[in-house]
């Protein structure tokens, strides 16, 4: 819940947390988490959006929509990669490894950019096939890495379309839905769902509805620079998250 909540404040849906900590406590094979986790923010973002009606932001469907269908494909096609390349790995460590680091170096990326964000010039992109492009290729990155969007759609949404704290969150929530929905379609076609406790599925699950109440609520009484200084201090948190997990996972 707490992640949820943080994810629905920030707009980076929650799967950036719950993933790596899962990896962390090592309590879960690595295709179990990505599946809970994707349920968990799937759950956090349908909430969110029911209840965003006071926070003062809006979705941008003219542009965000095409954003989050692109993403729904890139994710269809991330989760087809990593099912491919995980078969040429030795163990499922070695799978939690190569993603661990490859999230922490992008959300490192991320956090400069935030950091140097009042310097970079942005942009305000109207064209629906940028958008679906943009989107298929964070759906294609975020799928693989099993982190549901995160950090790199909000910094898409900054760069790409000038998007302000608040908007920029809603939107990215928005667009996690859509890519969530295409991931759980494809993982129940395929017949590929892993093996998971009915009481893990529950519980996360409530979790996520429960974050995304909480959430909304602290959002309608938050500034930019508040959902800001949340969001750095993540960051922070994830990638000390994930060098722990590449060293455990190295042992």
């Amino acid at each position: 819940m707490v992640a949820s909540t943080i994810g629905a404040i920030t707009g980076i849906g929650g799967w950036i947390i719950i993933k790596p900590l899962i990896d962390a406590f090592g309590i879960l094979p690595v295709s179990s988490a990505s599946f809970l986790s994707g349920l968990t923010v799937l759950c956090m973002s349908t909430v969110s959006l029911i209840r965003s009606r006071d926070t003062g932001a809006q979705i941008d469907t003219r542009r965000t929509t095409f954003l989050g269908l692109g993403a729904a494909f890139g994710g269809v096609a991330g989760k087809l990669l990593f099912q491919l390349i995980k078969t040429q790995f030795p163990t499922e460590a070695a799978v939690g490894i190569t993603q661990a680091a490859v999230l922490a170096a992008l959300t490192v990326l991320v956090f400069v950019y935030m950091i140097c964000q009042k310097r970079i010039q942005t942009h305000n992109i109207q064209n629906r096939l940028v958008c679906a492009v943009t989107g298929l290729i964070l759906g294609l990155l975020s799928a693989f890495l099993g982190i549901g969007g995160g950090p790199i759609n909000l910094v898409a949404l900054y760069f790409l379309f000038s998007m302000d704290t608040k908007t920029a969150a809603l939107n990215s929530i928005y667009v996690i839905l859509l890519s969530q929905i295409a991931s759980l379609l494809l993982t129940i076609g395929t017949g590929t769902i892993p093996e998971v406790s009915i009481w893990h599925l529950l519980f996360m699950c409530l979790g996520g509805g429960g974050g995304g109440l909480i959430g909304n609520a602290l959002v309608k009484r938050m500034d930019a620079k508040g959902m800001n200084q949340v969001f750095l201090a993540l960051l922070v948190v994830i990638v000390l998250i994930c060098c722990y997990n590449i060293w455990r996972m190295a042992l």
